[in-house]
């Protein structure tokens, strides 16, 4: 049914059918409204459900009431140029599904080009205390005999196995082990002396 002019100029239609189309008499001429009537009319019988629509798509209500107003503001521009004033309806629902989809492509690329959050940078104190603590281990070393100082270092330092260990000192495996057990219980034992 093309859009028809309510017969009383005045009045509003209030019925929902009659806000998209007004009902005539037999005799009625059908007459295009003009974009301001014709928008209002839509507006007030599909907003919310079209704000429900781009809601789904968008996932925020406030998003979503823009796109649908951003939409509705493209109707009133365009309304001269639209071919088939039936199909309003269907031409706002298709202008909320095209722009949903560009706040989404949006949303996309704001979060593909975000900058990324520094990672938590310790505290002065905490600099202070490790290095502290850093100092303490590496003035226990050099307290420590050289062989356990040497097996503690190529095992915890730089991470040989026993066997790596063993051949890099030029002893047995066992005197691998015996040597790291002694350093350690030395190591801790002058350690907890400092603290």
């Amino acid at each position: 049914m093309p859009f028809r002019k309510p017969d009383d100029e005045g009045a509003r239609p209030t019925d929902v059918t009659e806000t998209l189309v007004a009902r005539g008499t037999a005799g009625t001429v059908a007459v295009a409204w003009d974009a301001d009537q014709a928008v209002t009319a839509l507006y007030s019988a599909n907003y919310r459900s079209l704000v429900r629509l781009a809601a789904m798509l968008v996932r925020d209500v406030g998003t979503a009431e823009e796109v649908v107003q951003d939409a509705f503001v493209a109707m009133h521009g365009g309304w001269r140029r639209l071919r088939d004033p039936d199909k309003a309806l269907s031409y706002l629902r298709q202008a909320v599904v095209n722009r949903s989809r560009s706040v989404l492509r949006h949303r996309a690329v704001v979060e593909k080009y975000a900058p990324k959050g520094l990672p938590d940078a310790p505290s002065a104190e905490a600099g202070a205390i490790g290095e502290l603590e850093r100092s303490a281990v590496v003035a226990a070393l050099h307290r420590l005999p050289a062989r356990q100082r040497e097996a503690l270092v190529l095992r915890y330092y730089a991470d040989l196995s026993e066997a790596e260990i063993a051949q890099t000192m030029g002893i047995s495996r066992g005197a691998v082990k015996s040597h790291t057990a002694r350093g350690m219980a030395a190591l801790r034992n002058v350690l907890e002396q400092f603290s």
